[in-house]
């Protein structure tokens, strides 16, 4: 058997690719555009508030009226997708979460009015009890255990709650087995067969969530460990398998959380699975990355484009980002 000859030096010469702008440009096997943000929102209750968060520099609560202002940059800055996050009041928690199931809860109210404002953004909406329950976890605990069936009944009526409401996507990011397909039967029953379910399928148990618990204001109310329901971070091919499950479930799209640290999930996903797949660059990246550059240690427009090229090079069709107004306007030229 004869080998082929590979060419080497000086016949081939890697760098003559690369030795401008336009060459480089012409061989870009992967392209960043606004099209590929989500942009994370956390609403509150009120009037005229904008609360920054100080874990989260750059990030910040806002009441709903102020929620429409960013919605409509976003939209000018091309970003198809919002994904809300409610900060509720420690008034309105409890064990099983019922805040959830409100008609008129914020949540529902923030959708409503930026579907009445701001028609052609696309919204993604949480599905978990995290927010709303007293000890802050995502689903209903007895005895120090997390219910999974009795939860997901729950989820169930969450979802279908956010759906009236006008949500286009729903996230369960609960962890619960068995809950993508409960979710998407209750949808074809009550005549929400078109709406997206995008599932956090592959959510760890991770340590980068802290600044994300401050926002929601959970972070001191949290009893105990998600490591029962939410994945250990040794495991990839437990996340293949969970991520397959949820699309046999009725699933639409994929989201591994975090992101960095888990590049290698989301090309096993993307390439096995080959469905879309989303990252969600989490609280704890963000704020790495941003408490560095204040620090003048990194550069933050540069780390922030290259962390999310690194996305899509694994396979990401979009991030969900806290940068992603930031991006966006760098990649417009504003």
């Amino acid at each position: 058997m004869i080998q082929k000859k590979t060419n080497s030096y000086p016949l081939v010469r890697m760098r003559r690719n690369r030795q401008t702008d336009w060459s480089r440009r012409l061989i870009c096997e992967n392209i960043l555009s606004a099209n590929d943000l989500i942009l994370p929102l956390f609403v509150c209750d009120g009037n005229n508030l904008l609360e920054p968060i100080d874990s989260l520099p750059g990030v910040n609560r806002y009441s709903i009226d102020k929620i429409i202002d960013v919605a409509k940059k976003a939209e000018d800055l091309q970003i198809p997708l919002l994904a809300l996050f409610p900060v509720i009041d420690n008034k309105f928690k409890s064990n099983e979460g019922e805040e959830a199931l409100k008609s008129d809860n914020l949540i529902c109210r923030t959708i409503h009015e930026i579907k009445n404002k701001v028609p052609n953004i696309g919204i993604m909406t949480d599905v978990a009890l995290d927010p709303y329950t007293s000890h802050g976890h995502d689903g209903i605990l007895k005895e120090n255990k997390i219910l999974n069936d009795e939860t997901i009944e729950a989820l169930i009526k969450q979802a279908l709650n956010q759906c009236r409401a006008g949500t286009d996507i729903i996230a369960p990011s609960d962890m619960m087995d068995g809950r993508i397909l409960m979710i998407r039967n209750a949808l074809e029953e009550n005549n929400f067969k078109d709406t997206i379910i995008m599932s956090y399928a592959a959510k760890y148990a991770s340590n980068y969530y802290g600044p994300f618990r401050d926002a929601i204001k959970s972070k001191n109310s949290l009893t105990g460990s998600k490591s029962t329901y939410q994945m250990d971070s040794a495991n990839s091919n437990e996340a293949i398998r969970e991520a397959e499950l949820d699309i046999n479930e009725g699933a639409d799209m994929i989201m591994v959380k975090p992101g960095m640290p888990y590049l290698d999930i989301i090309f096993r996903i993307k390439k096995e699975l080959g469905v879309p797949t989303f990252a969600y660059q989490v609280s704890g990246e963000y704020a790495a990355i941003k408490a560095a550059s204040i620090n003048g240690w990194l550069d933050y427009n540069e780390i922030i484009l290259e962390s999310l090229l690194c996305f899509k090079r694994s396979g990401a069709d979009g991030i969900l980002t806290y940068a992603a107004i930031d991006v966006a306007e760098k990649l417009l030229g504003k």
